[in-house]
């Protein structure tokens, strides 16, 4: 994918009308969040018209199916994907999961195990969950993990260089581990539950997709909030924008708590709602969780 970058070294921080804000500025400012919250509240009213078995398919095919705690080992790596494995051609109604998400110590173990057709192999990385370390570690992790088999790769912004308003740095580091990224596509997370406001949201969305993301991630799942809707219609109405601006699809990843077929339908929801049918797929759309795959497959019956 070709980007418009914004990074290089022209960029007086602070100064009101350097390439960041003139990027900001061509985006639609964000509502007020009470209105956020009216406005996602009435596109959700009737979310249950779409808990449907055809949409729980969908959602089922659209799971980075993720395990990312301390305990994790090659043998209960090697178990999940094994339980990927046994659901090909099950059901043939219902598409495999999206993705295989672990940290990038166990890429080898998951390409050793797969042999589902379709499913990729994602790792976080860049000092995921945090990205508190240096750049060149960062780079150097998610070139180790695309070398071990990693397809997809999902880093955290740096949230420190954003909050002090180093937009530079930030854009500058996405874009260097974009490139060692290869073929591989690069998930953003920004943190939601961190950043709070949905103006941080906004222009957080905004340097990404200029930096190089192909996929806008809300949440890591480990120590702050998860997604909410007021946070992923914030991301989905940048996203729209900048496909206005550029013509480019550009994904989202939903993450952090998505638990039960309820929640997964509530998203669904919005993205079809304000990014419309184009993006209900798995190339633009995925949901990151570990229990939702058994609590869809149990829905739907064997």
């Amino acid at each position: 994918m070709t980007h418009e970058h914004i990074h290089g070294k022209d960029c007086e921080c602070g100064h009101e009308h350097d390439k960041y804000h003139d990027a900001f500025d061509k985006f639609e400012p964000t509502q007020k969040e009470e209105a956020i919250t009216a406005t996602v509240n009435s596109l959700l009213q009737e979310y249950e018209k779409n808990l449907t078995p055809d949409v729980l398919k969908l959602l089922h095919g659209c799971i980075d199916l993720t395990s990312l705690t301390a305990l994790d080992t090659k043998e209960s790596i090697w178990k999940m994907v094994e339980s990927v494995n046994d659901f090909e051609g099950s059901r043939p109604d219902v598409p495999n999961v999206a993705a295989i998400c672990t940290y990038p110590i166990f890429v080898e173990t998951v390409k050793q195990a797969l042999t589902a057709e379709d499913v990729k192999i994602a790792a976080v990385c860049g000092g995921f969950p945090s990205s508190q370390t240096f750049t060149e570690v960062k780079i150097a992790e998610t070139a180790m993990a695309v070398m071990e088999g990693a397809e997809e790769i999902d880093i955290v912004m740096n949230l420190g260089y954003f909050m002090e308003e180093n937009y530079e740095e930030l854009s500058d580091e996405i874009a260097e581990i974009k490139e060692s990224c290869r073929n591989a596509s690069l998930k953003v997370i920004l943190e939601t539950g961190a950043l709070t406001t949905a103006e941080n949201i906004r222009k957080a969305t905004i340097l990404a997709l200029y930096s190089g993301a192909d996929f806008i991630k809300t949440s890591t799942g480990k120590g702050y909030p998860g997604a909410t809707p007021e946070a992923v219609y914030t991301i989905c109405k940048t996203i729209k924008q900048y496909f206005e601006l550029t013509n480019q699809r550009i994904g989202i990843k939903i993450s952090g708590g998505i638990r039960t077929a309820e929640d997964a339908v509530k998203y669904y929801t919005l993205v079809k709602e304000i990014l419309g049918k184009e993006w209900l797929n798995k190339e633009l759309f995925r949901i990151g969780a570990s229990n939702l795959v058994s609590d869809i497959e149990h829905r739907l019956g064997k």
